[in-house]
């Protein structure tokens, strides 16, 4: 009950941020003919076409029709990922602003989670009583909450070669970069206070934008709080030749895997050729619950998880 009142406070307080910064709140379709092709996630079909991975292609094509500052809170659906972290089915905040880019969101970050666990110890009444974070496990609980700016910014360069004792042009050449990530250098981030690891390789950027100043890397970044990853956000690539070409390197390598990619998101791509320069960012709902409220795995911050139903 404790970890259900505070998740509804939570959310609450994120609808309340975004509302008060100018932010639309939008719902785009949950099932759809066609996603970004992504090597590392396996989509859930329903029927011929698939649940979404993530609102972000039907999210773009709002920014192209001229909104431009919106916000969604919505279910995404992962196959075979269940674990302490990982739920199949999740829910997921995606939040984009034309003429933003990768710093802005960084930078509103560090507005909102302070926001957001204001709001859980604000609770007034008995909602107070179920919903204010545990003092002797929320992460954020009390004075001296670690959510102060300014947080750390490091690169994935940095990174690699302060906690792997490798170049990250290395791991991945090796292949390695997945695993050092995860084994060496994610347990080590946010520990103190939250941590963006950001700049991207190139290969890595997906459908970030290079930088203008370096295009070895991508203006991508990913928020991490005591070693858990809550959220990924860049500045948006907006050119669809380069997008296009993208997405036929990752249904190449969906297919080499054995597996048979989505359809090319064609009316994606026709659309992207009117998008404005552009932010976006996807943060975890139920491990933004489990970091405020202490919970040690998401099926704590849930009603039911897949087991019960």
């Amino acid at each position: 009950m404790f970890n259900l009142w505070g998740r509804a406070v939570i959310i609450r307080a994120v609808r309340r941020f975004f509302d008060r910064r100018g932010y639309l709140e939008v719902e785009t379709p949950l099932r759809l003919p066609t996603l970004a092709p992504e090597p590392h996630l396996l989509p859930q079909r329903s029927g011929q076409w698939f649940l979404q991975t993530s609102p972000e292609l039907c999210m773009k094509r709002l920014l192209a029709r001229g909104i431009p500052k919106i916000y969604q809170i919505c279910k995404c659906f992962r196959r075979e990922e269940r674990g302490s972290r990982h739920l199949p089915e999740f829910t997921m905040l995606e939040w984009y602003r034309a003429e933003a880019d990768y710093c802005d969101l960084m930078s509103e970050c560090e507005e909102l989670l302070p926001a957001v666990a204001a709001a859980l110890a604000d609770t007034a009444g008995t909602e107070r009583e179920l919903a204010r974070p545990r003092p002797e496990t929320a992460l954020f609980a009390g004075p001296g909450n670690h959510l102060a700016p300014s947080w750390e910014r490091l690169t994935v360069a940095e990174a690699f070669r302060r906690y792997a004792g490798i170049e990250v042009e290395e791991a991945l050449r090796r292949d390695l970069f997945d695993q050092l990530l995860v084994e060496r250098i994610e347990p080590r981030l946010g520990q103190g206070r939250p941590t963006f690891l950001c700049d991207y390789p190139a290969a890595l950027g997906a459908l970030a934008r290079l930088s203008p100043t370096n295009p070895a890397v991508a203006e991508r970044f990913e928020l991490y709080v005591k070693g858990l990853e809550l959220a990924n956000g860049f500045s948006e690539l907006t050119d669809p030749a380069e997008q296009r070409r993208r997405f036929e390197g990752d249904r190449a390598l969906i297919r080499a895997a054995g597996r048979r990619p989505p359809p090319l998101p064609r009316r994606f791509l026709a659309d992207l050729a009117e998008m404005p320069p552009a932010a976006g960012i996807a943060l975890g709902i139920d491990r933004l619950a489990m970091i405020l409220l202490g919970a040690e795995r998401i099926d704590q911050v849930q009603a039911f998880t897949p087991e019960q139903l």
